[in-house]
Parts: C-alpha cells; structure tokens; sequence
C-alpha cells in the first residue's frame, strides 16, 4: 500500500522570502560582530596613571604606541564596516560559500583587537608588525572575495548598481595592496606605517583626477 504524505516543497515565493531572510540574517550578525570588535578595541586601551598632571602625561605618553595603534585599527575596522554596509544593502540571499567566507572575514576583525596589542608592545618590531599587516590583508582580501560571490552567484537586487561592486572591490583593494607592501617595507624602516596611508590616499587622489577629467570631457 502506498503512503503518501502531505509534505510540500516551499513555493516560489516562501524560497524568496527565506532566501532574503538569511541575507538579513547574515548581515545584522556582521554588524554586531563588527560592533564587538570596536568595543573590545576600546577595552583594552592602557589608562595612564599619576598622582599629578605631569605623571599623567608622562604616564600617556608611554603608551603612545598603544593609543596610535587604537586609532589605526578603529580606522581599519570602520573602513571594513562601511564597505561592508554599502555592498550588503543590496544582498538579498546567501550561499554556503558566501556564509564561509563571512565567518572567515568576521574572525579576521575579532582578532584585530588582539593584533592591537601585539603591535603595540615593545620590542622585536619587524615580526609584530608582519602580524598585525598579515591580519588586515587577509581581511581585506576575504571581504574582496565575499563581494565577488555576492556578484557572481546573483545574491543581490537586480537594480543594484554595478559601480557597487566595482568601487568596494577597488577600495578595500587598494588598502590591502597598502598592508602587503608594508611587510618587506618594516624590514628595512619603522615608516613602515605610511605604507597604510599612503597607498589608499593616492588611489583616492587618482580617482578624484579622473572624475574630474571624465566630467571635463562630457562638458567639452
């Protein structure tokens, strides 16, 4: 005797609706993940301790090195949290690869806080500076792939801009090709920290050439 069951498959529309759900899903926990990783930022900040006002100075400004290196990764993490936003907007569905690759991501800015540290103590600069450098380039690079999958596997709105993919590429990009070539740079000078700055400001310059140059050229 044949037994039948009253088991359906989801509609069309029940497949959008949980598809979309777990884009959703996926990006408030990035958001709170990211929003942890700030506040453990701030937990381990030094407080600078004395009895009057030129031992407190004293006091903060031996952990100058720790407070730059704050700066530098809140900058870093906040840098990670608009791209973020500014491409995961659009997403409307999620794949396993993309929920991997985002979990990897996540645990690159969760460790940040500690690399904080790390670069931030005294001593053997070259290895603590290759860590902490290593960390943010393989952030950048994991978000680089989490926005060509979110593209290549049609994971976002069809009215998406395609200039929306093409900027956050370009822009985390150009801040991890900063961190790597800073790594041999450390090895040779402590300036090794323009590497991060300098790279992405004169992409930035660069591209504000060309805008106004295009722009130019319709005028014309």
């Amino acid at each position: 005797m044949d037994v039948s069951t009253d088991r359906q498959l989801p509609s069309e529309d029940e497949d959008m609706e949980i598809r979309a759900v777990s884009g959703d899903r996926l990006t408030f926990f990035g958001d709170a993940v990211v929003a942890i990783a700030l506040t453990l930022l701030a937990l381990e900040l030094p407080v600078p301790e004395g009895s009057t006002n030129s031992e407190l100075w004293h006091s903060a400004t031996s952990h100058r090195e720790s407070y730059l290196a704050f700066m530098i990764s809140f900058v870093v993490i906040a840098a990670h949290w608009r791209s973020h936003h500014r491409v995961f907007r659009y997403v409307t569905a999620t794949n396993s690869r993309l929920t991997s690759l985002t979990m990897y991501w996540l645990l690159t800015l969760v460790i940040t806080p500690f690399a904080t540290d790390v670069i931030g103590g005294e001593g053997a600069f070259q290895a603590r500076f290759v860590f902490y450098a290593a960390v943010q380039f393989a952030s950048c690079l994991l978000f680089i792939l989490m926005v060509r999958e979110v593209r290549r596997d049609g994971l976002h709105r069809v009215s998406t801009p395609p200039e929306v993919f093409t900027r956050s590429i370009r822009r985390i990009g150009m801040v991890a090709l900063g961190f790597l070539l800073s790594i041999p740079v450390s090895l040779v000078t402590h300036w090794a920290y323009l590497c991060w700055i300098v790279v992405p400001v004169a992409d930035t310059v660069l591209d504000a050439r060309r805008k106004r140059s295009a722009r130019q050229g319709l005028a014309d």
